[in-house]
C-alpha cells in the first residue's frame, strides 16, 4: 500500500498540516470540521489547497461534520473529520453508530487533545471515545508520523470498513518538522453502498450490526499487535524496568535515554512503544515477564496505565499517573519525565548565580477596541440597574465558548458561566424555570449557529422569561477568523423563524457612541417576561486588519 520507494518531496509541515496533507496523498475526496484549537490548521489547510480538486468545508458543528462525512463514505469516497477533543462529545451520537456502519469509502476521524488546556475547558483524552467505541485508535509520536498515519489510516479504515480515529495532541499539532511525502493516491471512484441494511440502525438491523462489530474485535487486536508503530525493544536490556511509552511519551523518554542509561550502570531498560490502539496487550507481557516494575509514560490520561492492572501480574509495581510518579494534570515535557526516571534536574542557567526576576502572568484579554467590550460595559450598567445589590441575587448570566468568555475577568465580571457550547442559552433557560427573576444568556454568532438555535428552540416552545444576548462579529474570531457559517444579514430571519417575536428582536451597534441608547433598550428587553433577543453588531477587528491586508 505504502511504498518506501515513493517518496516525491520532503516538506517543513505542522503536525496539522502533515495530518491534513496525508490525507490529501491518500485520495481524499471530502473534509469537514469545525474551527477548535488545536485542530483548526487541518481544515484550514485543506480548504486553501482544494481548488475543486476535493471538498473541504466548514461546518455548523462537528456532529454535522461527521454526519457529512458518513455521507460521503456511503457513496464511497475517502472522507475526514477534523475536531478537537472536546468536540468530538458534539459528535458523539454519529461517531458511536458509525462503528456499527458497513463503512464504504475509508472514514478518519481526526481528534486533537490539549493537555495543560491551552485553549480547552478540559484535557480529556479522545482515546477512551476509541475504546468506547469498539475501533482502531493511531497515535502519531512525530510530524512524519502524522503523515504516515494519516495515510495508514484510511486503508485500515476501507480495510475492516469501520472508522477510525487519529490522536494528536497540541505540541505535536502546532511544532513543524520535516516530513517525507508519497505518492498522491487518486480518489476513490463513485461507489454507493448496495447493502442498505448495514446503514440502518433500527433495531433488528442494528443488533446484526454490534454483533458484527463484536467479530472485527479479534482481527483489530492482531493488527495493532503486529502493527510496527508498536515497537517492543527487549533483546539485551534489562527487563527487571520495563518502560511503556505513547505519542510524545516516547520522544521525552528518548531525550533523556542516554542520561539514564549512564545511571543504570550501561543498562537499557525494557521498553514498548504503542502508537496503535488496541493496546497490543500480548506485547505488553512480553515486555514484563521479567520485570519487577513499569512505568508508563504517556500524554493525557492513564488511558494505558490503568489495563494493565488488568493485564499484568499483581506484584508488578506499576508506576505512572496514578501514583504521582509523573503529573496527572497538564502536559508532559523532558523536564518531568526526567524526574519520574529517578534522574537529577539539567544544569540550569539559575545555578550561576543569576537573579532573573518571575515573569509577571499575562492573562488574555479582549483586543484593545474589541466590540465586545461595549456590549459588556451596556449589559453591566443594566444589570447594575436592576439588580443592585451585590452578587446579583435575582440576575443569572449565563455564557459561553469564545473570546467573549474574557468578560468574565476584570475589568468587566460581566458573566458568571462557560461551560461548553451552547449551553448559556439553555441553562438561561433553566435558571428562568427555577425562577430567576432575570435570566440572560450571552453567546457568540458562530457559537449560536454551533449548537445555541436548539436551545432557542425550547425556549421559545416554553416561553420563559430570558433574554439572549448575541454578540455579533462575523467572525469564528477565536480560532482565526473563519467566516461563520451564516452570514450576519441573515440572522434577523433565522431568529424570527425559530419564533421570536418581532417587537422582542432588537439589533444594536456595539460602539461607544451608541452606548445610552443601548442601555435603554437592553433594559426594556431584559424587563420583558417573554423570550427576547438581542444583537450586538459590530465586525470584528482582525477580520478587518486581515481583508486589509489580503
Amino acid at each position: 500500500m505504502i511504498s518506501e520507494n515513493d517518496n516525491v518531496e520532503s516538506l517543513a509541515l505542522l503536525g496539522d498540516e502533515a495530518i491534513a496533507l496525508g490525507a490529501m496523498h491518500a485520495g481524499l475526496s471530502a473534509a469537514y470540521g469545525y474551527p477548535g484549537t488545536p485542530s483548526t490548521e487541518i481544515l484550514t489547510y485543506l480548504i486553501g489547497k482544494s481548488s475543486g480538486k476535493f471538498t473541504a468545508k466548514w461546518c455548523s458543528n462537528e456532529k454535522t461534520a461527521m454526519e457529512a462525512a458518513l455521507g460521503a463514505s456511503f457513496s464511497g469516497k475517502r472522507a475526514l473529520v477534523t475536531t478537537k477533543h472536546v468536540g468530538i462529545n458534539v459528535a458523539a451520537d454519529p461517531f458511536m453508530s458509525a462503528a456499527l456502519l458497513d463503512i464504504h469509502g475509508g472514514l478518519v476521524i481526526v481528534v486533537a487533545d490539549d493537555p495543560g488546556m491551552h485553549s480547552s475547558q478540559g484535557e480529556q483524552d479522545s482515546r477512551f471515545y476509541s475504546s468506547f467505541a469498539m475501533i482502531p485508535c493511531l497515535e502519531p509520536r512525530n510530524q512524519q508520523e502524522a503523515y504516515d498515519m494519516c495515510r495508514e489510516a484510511f486503508f485500515l479504515s476501507e480495510m475492516f470498513h469501520i472508522p477510525v480515529l487519529l490522536r494528536l495532541v497540541t505540541r505535536l499539532a502546532h511544532a513543524r518538522a520535516a516530513v517525507k511525502t508519497l505518492a498522491i493516491l487518486e480518489q476513490n471512484p463513485l461507489s454507493k453502498m448496495r447493502d442498505k441494511t448495514r446503514w440502518m440502525l433500527i433495531p433488528v438491523f442494528a443488533r446484526r450490526n454490534y454483533a458484527i462489530l463484536l467479530d472485527k474485535q479479534k482481527d483489530i487486536l492482531e493488527w495493532s499487535l503486529s502493527n510496527k508503530a508498536n515497537n517492543l525493544e527487549i533483546e539485551g536490556r534489562d527487563q527487571s524496568f520495563a518502560i511503556i511509552t505513547s505519542g510524545l511519551g516516547g520522544n521525552y523518554y528518548e531525550d533523556n535515554l542516554d542520561d539514564l542509561v549512564k545511571s543504570r550502570g550501561g543498562k537499557k531498560p525494557a521498553h514498548l512503544h504503542i502508537g496503535t490502539y488496541p493496546i497490543p496487550q500480548e506485547k505488553i507481557r512480553r515486555l514484563c515477564e521479567k520485570a519487577e516494575k513499569v512505568l508508563v509514560i504517556e500524554e493525557g490520561q492513564p488511558f494505558i496505565e490503568e489495563r494493565l492492572r488488568g493485564i499484568l501480574p499483581q506484584n508488578i509495581v506499576i508506576n505512572g499517573k496514578l501514583d504521582g510518579t509523573l503529573v496527572r494534570s497538564g502536559e508532559l515535557d523532558p523536564d518531568n519525565v526526567r524526574k519520574a526516571l529517578n534522574l537529577s534536574p539539567r544544569p540550569s542557567i539559575l545555578e550561576n548565580g543569576l537573579n532573573i526576576p518571575a515573569l509577571p502572568g499575562r492573562p488574555p484579554q479582549l483586543c484593545r477596541g474589541c466590540s465586545h467590550i461595549d456590549s459588556y460595559k451596556v449589559l453591566n450598567e443594566v444589570v447594575a440597574k436592576l439588580d443592585p445589590i451585590e452578587n446579583r441575587p435575582n440576575t443569572a448570566i449565563c455564557s459561553d465558548i469564545g473570546c467573549y468568555s474574557l468578560g468574565a475577568t476584570p475589568p468587566y465580571n460581566a458573566i458568571e458561566t462557560v461551560i461548553s457550547m451552547g449551553a448559556s442559552i439553555g441553562m438561561a433557560r433553566g435558571a428562568a424555570d427555577a425562577g430567576m427573576k432575570y435570566s440572560l444568556a450571552v453567546i457568540g454568532d458562530s457559537t449560536f449557529f454551533h449548537s445555541g438555535i436548539t436551545c432557542l428552540v425550547d425556549a421559545v416552545q416554553s416561553d420563559v422569561p430570558i433574554t439572549v444576548i448575541i454578540l455579533d462579529n462575523s467572525a469564528v474570531a477565536m480560532t482565526g477568523c473563519q467566516e461563520t457559517i451564516v452570514p450576519s444579514d441573515d440572522l434577523k430571519g433565522l431568529v424570527l423563524g425559530l419564533g421570536v417575536k418581532k417587537e422582542h428582536y432588537v439589533e444594536l451597534e456595539a460602539s461607544p457612541r451608541s452606548h445610552e441608547g443601548n442601555v435603554d433598550k437592553l433594559k426594556m428587553e431584559i424587563e420583558y417576561r417573554g423570550v427576547s433577543v438581542v444583537v450586538f453588531r459590530r465586525e470584528c477587528l482582525e477580520v478587518i486588519r486581515k481583508r486589509r491586508k489580503s
